[in-house]
């Protein structure tokens, strides 16, 4: 390695994970892959198991059946039309034509087997796709602006950037093996696309005057994340040229790589370090690698959107549009892909993107063109202009498929947003993630209104599936923060109802075009519980 992992000299403090990673770099794992496709899943060393996040691998639940989730990394969301066949191809042939878009804009796989991996990886290497490292203790695959190139409302096209900054990390041994996970976000969209303040590290829109002219750059937020111990990113005071962003993103890694914490997993993130060090000391440290940056300029973003694109929008290129859609919950079929990748190529230029709420976009369409696309049967489903609650509906996968969740999601949510849709007309959308488990996946945090899924105990001593309630959350410029708890517990079975109820009181109690952020703050935390209380009966 052409780095020193100075920390195993404190192996003993080491936890377990690390041990392993020790032993055998999780890149390694890619060499045995045919060895195991040839042998079958019962010649993978059960220690090994984990090592298949490293080529964007988890097995699903129950491990022992032997079947594996895949994510494929999509930098940014740039779907090619060669790629989006490609993708529907395997959903076809291998994952029981179920094709899912992740909160990272990646694209998920279930139901494979290790003996379709070598195929499958062979696909996406025709076409430069890639799962490695969409799982593991690695750079993971980078969230960014759907719309860079096309965008009005982007400061930078940061399609180059993104692609540079992602193959730099891509089976790159001296980067495989970071104490935790390790999410970047580089977007130059006005509206916060790229979620700045949950990834380890973010890229955001800035200029600054250098030498008596404008200069657009970058600013730069270290240490977000969610998972049961949220942090909010913060910001540090430097200023990046584009054609230095990629040097200061490998040294923001490399720092994590050499000093992130290894000893309890749990306090492994970068957040971790970020909390205790201080941005100040981060940033001493970050200029001993990169030398003095100029100071931070002036931030330009602005209303946050929630990666939400809908409608028929006009691009920067004159006669030109973008069209954004509402797939429910992110899941798909391999035919719709099929369809959705046939659509792309006869209306637009053949590009797909994928953006963080589970949607996508079809690029680069004429004004002459759109009429007769949003013809199209496909889009009885995945629609241009989706009602109010399954339009912002976020969920992760649930207990179906990941042996980490406690509770069924991703088709709840559906069939929950449903229900509100057919019960419930409100003024203005009301975001509502879903999650299974404290990794929130489904980014329960940044929700206006949250689930978390938690087993309960009846009157009866019988276990259920039921949620917790959060509310109140935001990435919205200067007042970003995570959604609070509110106390009580709702039976799974009775969701929609229940939430129906809470949302009533919203609509009651609400100013006209009143955002619920802003209802929550106005009226506060205990007028919320209060109603909560009443409707599920707390005396």
């Amino acid at each position: 390695m052409a780095y020193e992992k100075f920390w195993a000299n404190k192996s003993e403090k080491l936890n377990k994970d690390e041990h392993l990673k020790l032993r055998k770099d999780g890149l390694d794992i890619l060499n045995d892959i045919d060895r195991f496709a040839k042998e079958g899943f019962d010649s993978i060393p059960k220690e090994e198991w984990s090592l298949f996040k490293w080529a964007g691998l988890y097995l699903q639940k129950p491990k022992e059946d032997g079947y594996f989730m895949m994510r494929v990394n999509i930098p940014s969301g740039f779907i090619t039309n060669e790629q989006a066949e490609v993708i529907a191809g395997i959903g076809r042939d291998y994952g029981r034509d179920v094709i899912d878009i992740t909160t990272r804009q990646a694209i998920q796989y279930h139901w494979l087997r290790i003996e379709e991996l070598p195929d499958i990886f062979n696909r996406l290497d025709r076409v430069g796709l890639s799962s490695v490292g969409a799982c593991g203790d690695i750079p993971r695959t980078i969230m960014g602006n759907p719309l860079a190139g096309v965008d009005p409302n982007e400061l930078y096209d940061t399609r180059e950037i993104v692609e540079d900054v992602y193959r730099f990390f891509q089976r790159n041994p001296d980067f495989s093996n970071l104490p935790r996970k390790y999410k970047m976000s580089i977007s130059s969209n006005i509206h916060n696309a790229g979620h700045d303040r949950i990834n380890c590290v973010a890229f955001t829109p800035a200029v600054k005057e250098m030498d008596g002219k404008e200069v657009i750059g970058f600013h730069v937020k270290v240490g977000g994340g969610l998972s049961a111990k949220p942090y909010l990113a913060q910001e540090l005071d430097v200023f990046v040229e584009p054609q230095r962003l990629k040097e200061v993103a490998i040294a923001i890694t490399t720092i994590y790589r050499d000093f992130g914490y290894r000893e309890k997993r749990h306090r492994a993130r970068l957040k971790f370090l970020i909390a205790d060090w201080g941005v100040e000391k981060f940033k001493e440290k970050l200029f001993e690698y990169t030398g003095d940056l100029p100071s931070k300029g002036i931030d330009k973003t602005e209303k946050w959107n929630g990666g939400f694109f809908y409608g028929v929008q006009p691009q920067k290129q004159e006669g030109l549009n973008y069209v954004g859609f509402n797939v429910p919950v992110g899941r798909m079929s391999s035919d719709e892909w099929f369809d959705l990748a046939r659509i792309a190529r006869e209306y637009g230029n053949g590009e797909i993107r994928t953006c963080n709420s589970q949607n996508l976009i079809i690029p680069n369409v004429p004004n002459e063109k759109t009429e007769a696309l949003l013809a199209e049967p496909l889009f009885e489903r995945i629609k241009l202009e989706p009602k109010n609650f399954i339009g912002y509906a976020v969920s992760c996968t649930g207990i179906e498929y990941c042996n980490l969740a406690l509770v069924e999601t991703k088709e709840r949510m559906r069939r929950v947003a449903e229900y509100l849709d057919e019960h419930i007309s409100i003024d203005v959308p009301v975001r509502i993630h879903m999650i299974g488990c404290p990794n929130a996946c489904g980014q329960r945090q940044i929700a206006d209104i949250g689930f978390q899924g938690v087993k309960m105990k009846t009157k009866d001593k019988r276990m259920v599936e039921a949620f917790e309630f959060y509310v109140g959350g935001t990435l919205e410029k200067d007042v970003a923060q995570f959604n609070e708890k509110l106390k009580g517990k709702v039976e799974a079975e009775e969701l929609a109802p229940a939430l129906a109820a809470f949302l009533r009181y919203f609509e009651e109690n609400k100013e006209p075009n009143e955002f619920f952020f802003d209802f929550k703050q106005r009226v506060g935390i205990e007028a919320l519980q209060k109603a909560l209380d009443e409707i599920l009966g707390v005396a």
